[in-house]
């Protein structure tokens, strides 16, 4: 199962992923938890120590190593392969927590937007080796774009998950994502409220976003937001958080096997 989730920024996208990851790690799957927005604290939201987040190290920043991949000399010019061997780097430049295998991908600092350097030729073939040839639960943390997704990838891409909150710029950003999505191929799309606070909020989402593709939704949570002042994993608050979480993982399972979405409202987990 391979799933990217996007969004605007602040909207939830790092929570979900990190409940997401720990879920179907709690469950004996194995999993791996790219971070590709260049924010990057999905490691953080995991539970990784904070002694231990300096082994996270962005991609996009090892120079030497894209370098050596890709046969490229530095400086400017010249030629290099565009198919470099990245079957061993998921194992060596993730970190493992809890089951989870974290990677983080980082940013291309560039002028324009048509990059071909060697830093993006490893990230590119990279994404396209894991979505690929490699078979294990995907949790992709996206920016609000979805660079890092290509025609190439996007067919691998079980379900793309926009995050989109109770408002008119949310639900605009939203739509843009889904525009790109479609343009490159993402096949199935589905959609995660946040931030949620009573059921006008949801009754909002529900209208706002195509029929029957909405998972399920976050609710604002004054627990969430000291747990993230404490630095405390949202998947170790357990509750409400967490069951909002499994509610939304079974109903993307039901989605991705072409049920119908359902709405468990019983308050029991069915992670449990």
């Amino acid at each position: 199962m391979k799933i990217a989730i996007a969004g605007k920024g602040g909207v939830g996208k790092t929570t979900l992923a990190s409940l997401l990851s720990r879920i179907y790690a709690d469950e004996g799957r194995t999993v791996m938890a790219i971070d590709a927005d260049p924010d990057a604290n999905l490691a953080m939201a995991i539970g990784l120590p904070s002694d231990r987040l300096h082994e996270v190290k962005p991609i996009a920043a090892m120079k030497s190593l894209a370098e050596e991949r890709t046969g490229h000399g530095g400086g400017f010019g010249g030629f290099f392969k565009l198919n470099p061997s990245v079957d061993d780097l998921p194992e060596s430049l993730s970190v493992q927590f809890q089951g989870i295998r974290i990677l983080a991908l980082g940013s291309i600092e560039h002028g324009g937007a048509g990059c071909v350097c060697p830093e993006h030729t490893l990230l590119r073939a990279l994404m396209n080796h894991i979505l690929v040839r490699r078979n294990e639960v995907l949790i992709m943390d996206m920016e609000a774009g979805i660079e890092h997704l290509g025609r190439a990838t996007a067919d691998s891409m079980d379900l793309l998950i926009v995050v989109v909150e109770p408002g008119k710029r949310s639900v605009e950003t939203a739509k843009q994502i889904e525009r790109l999505a479609r343009d490159i191929g993402v096949k199935h799309l589905a959609y995660v409220g946040s931030k949620v606070t009573d059921s006008d909020d949801l009754a909002f989402l529900e209208q706002a976003v195509p029929d029957k593709t909405l998972l399920g939704a976050m609710s604002m949570s004054a627990e969430l937001h000291k747990a993230d002042l404490h630095g405390i994993p949202p998947f170790d608050l357990g509750g409400k958080v967490l069951q909002e979480a499994c509610r939304i993982k079974e109903n993307l399972e039901t989605y991705l096997a072409h049920l119908p979405v359902g709405n468990n409202d019983s308050g029991v987990s069915p992670c449990a």
